[in-house]
């Protein structure tokens, strides 16, 4: 992608096929604001967006939860990031895609298949377009939660920063299954340490490494708690350090958390409460352990991903019930975050990914 002075940010939403559903809005840099630039149709439910190196390519997963499955679809975005358009699309070979990684080169993506429990993986072309699925992993298992827990779901796939070592949060089995991905064949390989435990009910569903890599944090959606994992970089093995609640102590209604972000300068950690609508803040200490600094307000209702605007200045939540993207400011020193005044409309957003500069 070329360079540009306007900074684009593309939106993942749970519209219908017939609908405008991926959405390029351009960002102001001072509020958060995000102004209309074009959207695509003919994807159902693109609910989670990666890009490709560059940003020259974007990956979106179409989240169908019925048989046959749902798909990824790789678009070519313009050289001045205003503009998608559809390469190809492969089917995931599993029910209700709903994360997607791309390598560091560019080279394979990874999916998580929450329904179908399976880890799905594509090569992709020098194009940017998708190859047949490589691999198709399914996991076995389940854990103490009857209603949410009798099966294996995984709900994301994460590389560490060497991008040696697969991390798939499992929700279903209270685990975080590793891997190792074979660069040549596009085959997973379960790694030496197969797996970290979760807490029995907790829920894993996304992680976020601090930038020195030692450290990784899990956000659990089922008990809305964050724990903080010690991580081994030769091995992949993983210590849980400590687990906190994402709620406040009286809170007494039904939350799940959806995300969780390290800012980029690596002393605060976020996470984001559905139900109790709001991002979580953490102070990182010197050891990796976190302090509870309280919850703000995410200006709607049931916020699923948010983002950290790589300068670490901007917060943007997607608010998905109430149709709406807030901005917030970051303050640096306390971690606090305040309203800028930003709250665009945008239909279900879910997913949020900043264009490279």
């Amino acid at each position: 992608m070329g360079a540009t002075s306007t900074t684009h940010v593309y939106v993942g939403t749970y519209a219908k096929g017939d609908e405008e559903s991926v959405f390029v809005r351009a960002l102001d840099e001072e509020t958060g604001a995000l102004s209309p630039v074009s959207a695509v149709t003919g994807i159902s439910r693109p609910s989670f967006l990666d890009l490709g190196p560059g940003g020259r390519t974007l990956y979106a997963v179409a989240e169908i939860e019925e048989e046959p499955g749902g798909a990824l679809s790789a678009y070519r975005v313009s050289d001045d990031g205003t503009e998608l358009t559809l390469l190809n699309r492969q089917p995931t070979g599993a029910r209700g895609p709903c994360h997607v990684r791309v390598v560091r080169e560019g080279n394979y993506a990874l999916v998580a298949n929450y329904a179908g429990g399976a880890v799905t993986v594509f090569p992709i072309a020098e194009d940017g377009s998708l190859k047949g699925r490589s691999e198709l992993v399914h996991h076995t298992g389940s854990s103490v939660n009857p209603d949410r827990q009798s099966e294996a779901h995984p709900h994301s796939c994460n590389l560490d920063p060497s991008e040696r070592v697969v991390l798939v949060p499992d929700l279903g089995m209270d685990r975080i299954v590793l891997y190792r991905l074979d660069r040549s064949s596009g085959q997973l390989e379960s790694n030496s340490v197969p797996w970290a435990p979760a807490r029995p009910g907790a829920g894993p569903r996304h992680l976020d490494f601090h930038p020195n890599g030692r450290w990784v944090y899990v956000c659990n959606e089922l008990d809305s708690t964050i724990t903080a994992y010690g991580y081994d970089a030769e091995s992949g093995g993983m210590e849980e350090m400590q687990t906190l609640s994402t709620l406040p102590d009286r809170y007494q209604g039904v939350s799940y958390t959806a995300d969780v972000h390290v800012h980029p300068e690596g002393g605060f950690v976020y996470v984001s409460n559905r139900g109790h609508d709001s991002l979580a803040g953490f102070a990182i200490d010197s050891d990796g352990k976190l302090t509870a600094i309280g919850q703000t307000s995410t200006g709607g209702e049931i916020p699923r991903n948010f983002a950290i605007h790589p300068d670490g200045k901007l917060v943007l939540a997607a608010n998905q019930r109430t149709n709406n993207v807030v901005g917030f400011r970051f303050e640096a020193g306390t971690g606090a975050l305040s309203p800028t005044g930003a709250d665009t409309s945008i239909p279900s957003p879910v997913c949020l990914r900043f264009s490279p500069r």
